[in-house]
C-alpha cells in the first residue's frame, strides 16, 4: 500500500485567521487514528499533529488552540503553551519539547498539507 504524498487541500487561505479557530482534519500517525490542525500566526499558516507532548491527547477545545491574546497555542487539557511558529513548548510539562510540525504550503488562495513521513490523511 502506498501512502499519499500529494498536497491535500486543507481550506481556503481566508478561513485561517491570525489567532483564530483551527481547522482540523482526520489523520493517521504511525498507523493510529489521529487529527491534525492548521492555524494562522503573524500572517503565515502552520500545521501540527493534534497531540500534546505532555500526555498524548488532543490539544484543542472545539477548534480553539490560541491563548486569549492570540500569541501562544495552549493545550486545553493540561495548560501547556507552545509557540505557534515553532511548536516549542514554552510553559508547562514538558517544557522544551516540540509539537510534531506538518509541511504546509499556501498558493492560489488555498492552504495545503504535504503529508509524511509519519503523519498522513485518514
Amino acid at each position: 500500500m502506498s501512502l499519499p504524498t500529494d498536497p491535500i487541500a486543507v481550506c481556503a487561505a481566508a478561513d485561517l485567521v491570525d489567532g483564530g479557530l483551527a481547522v482540523k482534519l482526520p489523520a493517521t500517525e504511525s498507523g493510529r487514528a489521529a487529527t491534525v490542525f492548521f492555524v494562522r500566526y503573524k500572517g503565515r499558516a502552520y500545521g501540527y499533529l493534534n497531540r500534546c507532548t505532555h500526555v498524548a491527547s488532543e490539544m484543542d477545545w472545539e477548534g480553539r488552540l490560541f491563548t486569549r491574546d492570540g500569541q501562544l497555542l495552549m493545550c486545553a487539557r493540561h495548560g501547556a503553551t507552545f509557540h505557534p511558529d515553532t511548536g516549542l513548548c514554552l510553559g508547562g510539562a514538558p517544557k522544551g519539547s516540540r509539537l510534531h510540525a506538518l509541511q504546509v504550503q499556501e498558493r492560489d488562495g488555498q492552504v495545503y498539507w504535504i503529508p509524511g513521513p509519519r503523519v498522513f490523511p485518514a
